[in-house]
């Protein structure tokens, strides 16, 4: 059966970013023969012991209580489930002084479900006509805001500058304040901090700028800290979560350990809430109840957060060091690479400045050496520019062991120098 599709139909079965090549990665590892393959390709996060025991705790003591058909066998508030909202409130009211009430809370599928409904309900045609932009003000960034906008031509991103440090072959990027262009078209503005896939934690104060820029046309920036504190904390610099009349505050529990149950939380002016929850209303309904019970628990206890701080964090950071280490101990002095700054995050990412092939090529070429990683390009959505630079990088995951990334770092050294 071939069946008609309207155009959000035929936008929507396609794959973008990042997913577009798993399904090759998926093939590979499948196909491999037995080949030593090194995945470093990997989003899904490591299955740490306490974590989830952590989880499993929670999950038992929902199932002894009596709350438990209610949460399971019962549909709920679009909002979310109570006992969580007012875990998430009371718990950043202590750490942050937020002076958060339920009606600034909003709980969903996931925080992709987030910038999905953002993307929809601020950005796009108006009925007037006219095109609201989707800001994203640094590129590169999370690949799934390339896929969130059923008006694909909304999404716009825009170059960063760079700061280098060509004797250790480090590098960061920074938003660049005199590219940026937030205006009467911009409906919203979405950003990751720390970002997927380099690490990158904007300043306090490069939040506030955007903030401000973005207040004067009433447009919401939406700031997505899947990997912020307080869970799951991955920040290994610190911050601290921003709040203010345009911001939200977009978290998720994926890599805190729960990927599969699919919760987001969205804290924000209750008047951008009242957007969002409409428009999960129409989408889904709300998210699952089970997951969401088990995080209220996680949460109330202060167990969560403990065990990102004391766990989640130290692990990946230690990976990220490991990296680091070998990457000083195996590639050639002489070529340009340089390694973005490790300030958060599950990934690593590598800048190859004179690169003579495409990052995909690169990528290939790893493939025969039985290193799977992911190159750069889908993480410059919106981006009109031709840069080049979005072709000389590749993302690497920390899930990996320590061993499997030194050794993928001496397979790295041969594929580069050749």
């Amino acid at each position: 059966m071939q069946p008609q599709l309207s155009t959000i139909g035929q936008q929507m079965s396609h794959l973008t970013g990042v997913r577009a090549i798993m399904k090759d990665i998926i093939e590979t590892l499948q196909s491999g023969g037995g080949r030593d393959f090194i995945d470093l390709s990997a989003g899904n996060p490591v299955i740490l012991p306490e974590i989830e025991q952590m989880w499993r705790d929670c999950t038992q003591d929902l199932l002894a209580s009596p709350d438990y058909g209610e949460v399971v066998c019962r549909y709920g508030s679009s909002q979310g489930y109570q006992p969580l909202i007012e875990a998430v409130a009371n718990d950043f009211n202590q750490r942050y002084g937020a002076n958060l009430t339920p009606r600034n809370i909003l709980i969903t599928p996931g925080s992709q479900s987030i910038y999905f409904f953002a993307a929809n309900a601020f950005g796009g045609y108006t009925a007037g006509g006219n095109l609201k932009k989707v800001v994203l003000p640094l590129c590169p960034d999370y690949t799934g805001y390339g896929g969130v906008s059923l008006v694909p031509e909304a999404v716009v991103s825009y170059k960063p500058s760079l700061e280098i440090d060509e004797e250790n072959h480090r590098f960061k990027y920074r938003p660049d304040f005199s590219q940026l262009q937030i205006d009467d078209t911009t409906g919203c503005v979405i950003f990751s901090r720390p970002c997927n896939p380099t690490g990158n934690v904007l300043s306090d104060e490069e939040v506030g700028k955007i903030a401000g820029l973005a207040a004067s046309y009433e447009a919401p920036v939406f700031i997505d800290s899947a990997y912020a504190p307080p869970f799951p904390a991955l920040n290994f610099t610190p911050m601290t979560p921003q709040f203010g009349d345009n911001l939200v505050h977009c978290l998720s529990l994926s890599k805190a350990g729960l990927p599969g149950e699919r919760v987001g939380v969205a804290i924000a002016h209750e008047d951008i809430i009242n957007v969002l929850q409409s428009f999960q209303t129409n989408a889904c309904i709300h998210s699952s109840r089970y997951g969401q019970a088990i995080a209220a628990r996680a949460i109330a206890s202060g167990q969560l957060a403990h065990l990102s701080e004391s766990v989640i964090r130290p692990h990946y950071q230690r990976k990220y060091a490991v990296l680091a280490e070998a990457l000083q101990q195996e590639m050639p002095k002489h070529l340009s690479w340089f390694l973005h700054a490790g300030e958060g995050s599950i990934f690593a990412w590598l800048w190859f400045r004179d690169l003579p092939t495409s990052d995909r090529h690169l990528y290939n070429e790893l493939k025969q050496a039985g290193v799977i990683v992911v190159p750069g390009e889908p993480f410059f959505p919106g981006l009109q520019e031709d840069w080049p630079h979005k072709r000389q990088c590749l993302r690497i995951s920390l899930t990996a062991p320590p061993e499997a990334l030194v050794q993928a770092m001496k397979r790295l050294r041969g594929v580069v120098e050749a």
